[in-house]
């Protein structure tokens, strides 16, 4: 009990059991009196707080009932959100973290066991993550954001750190990382976001966003404090703005563990939605015609694994390229546009290839005839009628996968391309969708959660201490999440359902750790992958 007593232990949320505390425990850490006088079991305490969630309506106030759980009793939470983890990962996660985030200052209450790091101040990195890290046990994982690029709503500067609590808190409910080896870490870098720079009660930097060699200068102190602390530790940078997330990860991807989950983890999703689509359509991956609409972080990230997946196959770089298409605010991205980000200009179209630039998006699925496309815009609604009916035109199964969250940024709606498309698209989106009913047929949406991918990718990082995080570890994860599909049946989803959740964390870990350890990128001794990946595992039980 780390020698902790009385109101001390009360207060430490990996320690508290609350009422759970025996009648010898009591006497033994001075808690007699402290305490209501019932001994409740975990099982109890579990259906008082269930009783009281389904008593809320609001799904932000649920958030915010079960986050102040999360400080006052980490084992708890962890059985709560476990026991009802499909209903409740919304909750926890996305897409009520969007508006969590949103509300953060005019709600904020304790940090949470987060880091929060000023851009003004690189001399205390060191200090604040050794404050915190030094209550909890060794650091194998850190997610870290600068709040810049949250979601699908953008800048939200400081209030960002819900997103790295939040995705933290996923590793451990889907995939048993120990929450006492995890921290959460905000890079307060200031905001572009005026309605936060002029509202009074913000609790971030007030200044416009620090950019350039500060910036970058900052985040190497960072990189270099955290792997000096923690030389085995995993990086997992979460929703930075398009620019800095690619520059910081191609800067860092090769010399240190580490990973973006917007850039990576999003394409390493869609590649496994791929694998599924390949089956049921009888026709490779290699073979299939990619059209990406949104060509920012996440766009780019979805073709670049597509395109990895292809060149595996057998492709060469050129040959691979040819298949991509890339729709953002211009139109149909072309090499003559101007201003055009680095990944962009690798998916670029040569000048006149077609007969004028294409704006609309039906007419380029009319004209392109892709047998994939991808939403990662976050504008509402893209995905039209006439869109989905031109890509049924040209593919007999076309893949329409509108991946945006939260549910109000979505290209469109399953149940709207089930019906435009007459029953045949192969459809994923970002958020949860309800089954769909159409002409007799139960179609049940795959969902493109990440919570399926990077928790598992996580573990299996965490288990192998893996030197780096290689383009085949990401292809070993997406085969894990594709393996646990059964597509004999019409309807069935492209992707595993969240009820599946553990299991697939579990295949896919143990999928990475073998990965690791074939590419000779593990500095733990593996034996058995599946034992060491078992034996990592931690479950929410009062010690």
């Amino acid at each position: 009990m780390n020698n902790l007593k009385g109101l001390e232990l009360l207060r430490n949320p990996f320690l508290n059991k609350g009422t759970a505390f025996t009648l010898e425990e009591r006497k033994k850490y001075d808690l007699t009196g402290l305490l209501p006088c019932a001994v409740m079991t975990l099982e109890e305490q579990e259906k008082v707080v269930y009783e009281k969630l389904k008593s809320i309506d609001d799904a932000l106030d649920k958030h915010f009932y079960l986050m102040n759980i999360y400080d006052t009793n980490r084992i708890l939470f962890y059985y709560v959100v476990k026991k009802h983890i499909v209903e409740l990962l919304p909750i926890v996660y996305t897409p009520t973290i969007g508006d969590a985030v949103i509300n953060y200052s005019k709600n904020y209450d304790t940090p949470k066991d987060a880091v929060f790091l000023s851009i003004n101040h690189p001399e205390n990195i060191k200090k604040s993550i050794e404050a915190v890290s030094n209550d909890l046990d060794d650091i194998k994982l850190i997610v870290v954001t600068d709040g810049e690029g949250v979601l699908g709503i953008g800048d939200w500067g400081v209030q960002g750190v819900d997103i790295s609590i939040g995705k933290l808190a996923v590793y451990t409910v889907a995939a048993g990382l120990n929450p006492r080896n995890v921290l959460p870490i905000v890079i307060d870098a200031g905001t572009n976001n005026e309605a936060l720079l002029n509202d009074p009660f913000y609790v971030g930097n007030k200044h416009k966003r620090v950019t350039g060699e500060k910036y970058y200068s900052f985040i190497d102190e960072f990189v270099k404090t955290c792997t000096s602390l923690f030389p085995d530790v995993l990086l997992h940078w979460e929703d930075f703005g398009r620019g800095n997330a690619s520059t910081i990860l191609e800067k860092y991807r090769n010399n240190i563990c580490t990973f973006n989950d917007d850039i990576q983890g999003t394409g390493v999703m869609m590649v496994a939605a791929l694998n599924s689509v390949a089956k049921v359509t009888n026709t490779p991956i290699k073979n299939h015609k990619i059209l990406v609409f949104g060509g920012g972080t996440a766009g780019i990230g979805v073709s670049d694994q597509i395109l990895l997946e292809k060149i595996r196959s057998g492709l060469t770089l050129d040959e691979a390229l040819k298949d991509f298409y890339i729709v953002d605010r211009q139109g149909l991205i072309t090499e003559d546009m101007q201003d055009l980000t680095e990944g962009q200009k690798k998916y670029s179209r040569k000048k006149g290839e077609f007969k004028k630039p294409l704006k609309d998006l039906a007419e380029i699925v009319a004209e392109v005839k892709p047998t994939v496309l991808i939403g990662t815009s976050g504008v509402h609604g893209a995905f039209t009628e006439a869109v989905v009916k031109n890509m049924a035109k040209s593919t007999e199964r076309p893949a329409i996968m509108p991946i945006s969250n939260p549910t109000k940024l979505a290209e469109a709606k399953a149940e709207d391309i089930i019906k435009w498309s007459d029953g045949n698209a192969l459809v994923v989106t970002g958020s949860p969708s309800s089954p769909v009913e159409y002409k007799g047929v139960t179609y049940t949406i795959g969902q493109a959660n990440n919570a399926l991918l990077y928790p598992g990718l996580g573990l299996g990082i965490v288990v192998s201490k893996s030197k780096t995080v290689s383009d085949g570890m990401l292809a070993a994860a997406a085969h894990g999440v594709s393996s646990l599909i059964d597509l004999s049946v019409k309807g069935a989803p492209m992707l595993p359902v969240i009820s599946k959740l553990r299991e697939a964390s579990k295949l896919v870990a143990t999928a990475v750790v073998k990965e690791a350890v074939k590419e000779n990128l593990n500095r733990a001794p593996i034996v058995d992958a599946e034992n060491a990946v078992e034996n990592e595992i931690w479950e929410p039980y009062y010690r």
